[in-house]
């Protein structure tokens, strides 16, 4: 039997999927003794070279309330030409074109190593994406000149049969017309005044006078003549002169004034314009913009500049007046172009705040990206865009549209919710629970816009009574169905249909501990945090993470009552403490030295990244250069700063290169510039090399911190580092070396004493 490291990287290697249990508890009353919900982390376009796709339709169960797909876990009786649906365990005869399988002729659903199997369905004609610019136009110069030629260059990325669109705002909000020779025509509207779905098409003429009907919307014929969005091989030259011409703002700002910025009414007109053209196609608003928006609905501060942008601490004395109303206009404009299938990305560049806290769910709930940066013109904004149309091995772009996602169980499991990238789709069937955790009461989501990496999380429920067991060698199923509209455009289905064994949580509790996924528990459990700190007090979530790590050890943990020394917890579950300790301190859950924009930005990314890179974000890592071997990761934790090594730590967000003091001095002295010393100059090169790798690969861009000993961003690596020295411990010091750092956080070290101490309480 492989090791349950081997079974678990199989596992996600194939299907993407990583489950915080691997064996389940067979009653709902020992599930909820677990603490740790059975759950799942999906990544549903994960990138697999060897899995083709097949050119025909699923086959699925007759049963009307079930329908799910024919896969490896069915019985099959090869001589009657009949299956059995594992969850329904309906008898479906085969269609005719299954004529001629038999034992030795299977077609791949049927085959194990097929559990994940991808179909392309054609059904009606395709429809190329749609991408429509919606340009802030309020920018200072040299940013609106650089924004502009990474506009012009992301057209040569885009697929020659795409269709384009560009909107720009200011104090109004201008639609181009893309179709006219000559001359530029725009439509403008009034930035300061909201306006509907129907009156926003009937002013763009999106809408056909009939005779005594009030209008309709345009069928696909004329929609495909529509002036705004045209394809771009057609106006390619058009659209870059349009974009090269476009000037700043051209009302005057005053002194003390911020420009009058109608981002609300433009998202509004962009939402309009591609909700009567082309419902339910793929498509992109994207969003650029450089400050916040200033009038009309959605704005998030007045024009003076004298009063600030939102805090922290204003949202917690109730002082941001516009808060509430903007999050409320930009969640219905989020909702409206979830239900069309069109997604929103963001990119803010600004060095003030620029209300992603307002707008986050415009792309939270369609699945589009936010970046966030500090000027149109960095490399970390141009180089993350360029990504953004990044192919895969096929040559085709890493992104796919329109996704539905939707889960079925076997009669012992029910689904409670998932969290990421999606919205509800409010499917109740039978397999829904009513305990719901993340976005729950469904057994449907809607992904608008999926990258091979995009990961939900999902949240499962054992509904088994505890008096009735399952059968011995039982095991429970799920399936995930993925229909969405690949980048070629064509409509394609993702089946993954997974199952693991029932374990009774009485007589083999060691194997269910032993099957536990810890890294996976982590960041589910992280996930379920991030969701409820969207609507509840900081402090709150913090006591319920401490609560269910404290009943996780006393579950799980060996000790003698009340003697904190004898606790030990197993290899599965021993890292698990130390993720939920760096976990608390991490930007996800403490806003302290963030911005409002900042935590919207952070948990944004948090929520829709894999396994891999979520444990990086909660527990950042750290590489250690020196001259007395290989790179090697060292432990996140003050004692790692030596006066003699080079530190590499990767957020995620940010990478840091810091130089311990000694090296900084030689640094200083120039001594890389001398001959003799020639292996000096190679450890300088290593981690700036390591650093250009995970630079040049992740999405969206790090940020690129070059620093040293005392300088002033090394407080980047001090925030996250273990501080397991202090100003407070200074005379416990020998001669190990490491560097005190100035906080009054606990170190792990005392939180572990503390958690051992709770755990083996016997009043708790």
């Amino acid at each position: 039997m492989a090791t349950y490291q081997e079974f678990i990287q199989q596992n996600e290697d194939r299907d993407g999927v990583r489950f915080s249990w691997n064996l389940w508890p067979s009653s709902r009353l020992e599930a909820t003794r677990l603490v740790v919900p059975v759950s799942c982390l999906f990544t549903p376009l994960k990138e697999r070279p060897s899995l083709p796709p097949v050119q025909y339709e699923p086959v699925l169960c007759s049963r009307a309330n079930c329908k799910a797909v024919l896969n490896p876990l069915c019985q099959v009786d090869f001589g009657a030409k009949i299956w059995a649906c594992n969850f329904c365990f309906q008898r479906n005869p085969f269609p005719p074109s299954y004529a001629g399988i038999s034992e030795t002729n299977q077609p791949a659903e049927l085959m194990p190593q097929f559990s994940t199997i991808e179909y392309i369905v054609q059904r009606g004609p395709s429809a190329p994406p749609i991408f429509l610019y919606v340009v802030d136009t309020c920018l200072e110069e040299e940013d609106l000149q650089a924004l502009k030629e990474s506009l012009q260059m992301s057209l040569s990325l885009l697929p020659p049969n795409a269709l384009v669109g560009l909107i720009t705002f200011g104090r109004m909000v201008q639609v181009h017309e893309l179709s006219c020779e000559g001359i530029a025509k725009s439509y403008v509207f009034r930035g300061s005044k909201d306006l509907s779905a129907k009156q926003i098409q009937e002013m763009l003429g999106l809408t056909k006078p009939m005779s005594g009907q009030q209008g309709r919307p345009l069928g696909s014929q004329e929609a495909a003549a529509c002036k705004f969005l045209q394809p771009v091989h057609r106006v390619d030259m058009n659209l870059t002169d349009l974009l090269g011409e476009l000037q700043r703002d051209p009302w005057p700002v005053s002194q003390g004034k911020r420009p009058l910025r109608s981002t609300g009414v433009a998202l509004s007109v962009a939402v309009g314009l591609l909700e009567g053209t082309f419902p339910n196609t793929g498509a992109r608003v994207m969003l650029f913009i450089g400050g916040p928006p200033t009038q009309g609905p959605g704005m998030v501060v007045g024009d003076e500049l004298k009063t600030p942008i939102r805090s922290w601490h204003d949202i917690q004395k109730d002082n941001a007046r516009f808060l509430k109303k903007a999050t409320k206009y930009y969640e219905a404009l989020a909702n409206r172009t979830a239900v069309n299938g069109h997604s929103i990305d963001i990119y803010a560049c600004a060095l003030d705040q620029t209300g992603l806290l307002e707008m986050k769910c415009l792309s939270n709930l369609t699945g589009g990206h936010i970046v966030m940066g500090d000027s149109f013109n960095t490399s970390l904004f141009k180089q993350t865009f360029q990504r953004v149309f990044s192919k895969d091995y096929n040559g085709d772009f890493r992104m796919a549209f329109g996704g539905v996602l939707e889960v079925k169980t076997s009669r012992e499991l029910k689904v409670c919710g998932a969290i990421g990238p999606c919205v509800s789709l409010n499917s109740k069937s039978s397999c829904v629970s009513d305990n719901e955790m993340g976005i729950g009461g469904t057994s449907q989501w809607k992904v608008c816009s999926l990258s091979p990496s995009a990961t939900l999380g999902f949240y499962f429920e054992v509904v088994n009574q505890h008096n009735a067991p399952v059968p011995q060698g039982g095991r429970g199923a799920i399936q995930f169905v993925t229909q969405y509209q690949h980048s070629n455009t064509q409509r394609r289905i993702r089946v993954t249909t997974v199952a693991r064994n029932w374990a009774d949580a009485q007589s083999q509790i060691q194997h269910i501990e032993s099957s536990f996924d810890q890294e996976a528990a982590a960041v589910l459990m992280a996930r379920l945090g991030v969701f409820r700190a969207e609507s509840e007090e900081g402090p709150d979530v913090l006591r319920w993470l401490d609560r269910q790590l404290i009943r996780l050890c006393q579950k799980f943990g060996q000790f003698n009552k009340d003697d904190p020394t004898s606790f030990r917890l197993s290899e599965s579950l021993s890292l698990y403490p130390q993720f939920m300790f760096h976990l608390r301190r991490s930007p996800f859950l403490q806003v302290f030295n963030n911005s409002p924009d900042e935590s919207s930005y952070y948990r944004h990314h948090f929520v829709r990244q894999d396994l891999t890179q979520s444990l990086i974000m909660i527990q950042p890592i750290l590489y250690s250069y020196s001259f007395y071997g290989p790179p090697e990761p060292v432990l996140l934790d003050s004692s790692s700063i030596l006066p003699d090594r080079i530190l590499l730590m990767d957020t995620f967000f940010q990478l840091v290169i810091y130089h311990g003091e000694t090296i900084a001095q030689w640094r200083k002295a120039g001594y890389q510039e001398m001959a003799e010393y020639e292996n000096f100059k190679q450890l300088l090169q290593a981690p700036l090399d390591d650093a250009q790798e995970l630079l040049q690969t992740r999405f969206p861009m790090p940020r690129y911190i070059d620093t040293e000993h005392g300088g002033s961003q090394a407080r980047f690596l001090l925030s996250k580092v273990n501080p397991s020295q202090t100003h407070n411990n200074l005379y416990t010091w020998g001669q190990e070396g490491g560097a005190p750092i100035l906080t009054d956080d606990v170190s792990l070290q005392v939180f572990m004493d503390h958690l051992k101490k709770l755990a083996v309480s016997s009043s708790a």
